[in-house]
């Protein structure tokens, strides 16, 4: 537990996804209704598919070849600026790909860039390598705690024992706020602390909504 008494949550996101981005915009809410510290972390759609890419159906392929850039700006911003700026970063990103629909272009990234007030250098870091490995330990830490059979995003949270539980989602669209955010955070506390809890699972019949963010 932190210092300061809160709950701590750990998040797994990447910029690309769109679920993961309505998830974390609840958790967002749920940080102003419960006694919560939010900690962010990058994991990435690329990696998580790299094995498979050639199973994968073409028009998933052509969203995965922007995976790379926005995940390894992100990964250089936390090495060179502090872990504490890779919650603004998101927001300015997935405001950008998702609400905005400008699209995951070098122009957008370095929009982002300005709105989190880090320098656009870092958009370099796009077509470079240089923190690979940094992102795959990142990414390896959350598939570690949740499995493989999973996508973004990962959140972790304090189960009965006091030992964290990981868990992919929750999936939700739109983004609940006020009462009904506090209610499904509550719901995720209590089958987390649920032992030998697995999995709640329906098919999804709705495309992102992101018209409340």
């Amino acid at each position: 537990m932190p210092e300061n008494g809160k709950t701590p949550v750990d998040f797994w996101f990447d910029p690309l996804c769109p679920w993961a981005w309505m998830t974390s915009r609840w958790m967002l809410e749920v940080e102003q209704l419960r006694d919560i510290e939010l900690r962010w972390h990058v994991m990435s759609l690329a990696v998580l598919n790299e094995e498979r890419f050639d199973e994968l159906p073409e028009e998933y392929q052509e969203v995965l070849k922007d995976a790379w850039g926005p995940v390894r700006v992100a990964v250089a911003a936390e090495r060179e600026h502090g872990s504490e700026v890779l919650g603004r970063l998101y927001t300015a990103l997935g405001t950008r790909f998702h609400n905005r629909g400008e699209g995951v272009t070098r122009e957008a990234v370095i929009g982002a860039l300005a709105d989190a007030e880090l320098p656009a250098a870092l958009a370099d870091y796009m077509d470079k390598d240089t923190y690979d490995t940094e992102l795959r330990a990142s990414h390896q830490e959350g598939i570690d705690k949740v499995g493989q059979d999973v996508g973004t995003p990962v959140i972790a949270v304090p189960g009965a024992d006091g030992e964290q539980v990981a868990f992919f989602g929750p999936v939700v669209t739109p983004a609940p706020r006020g009462e009904a955010a506090a209610r499904l955070w509550d719901g995720t506390l209590l089958v987390a602390s649920t032992p030998g809890f697995y999995e709640i699972k329906r098919s999804r019949t709705a495309e992102p909504d992101f018209s409340n963010l």
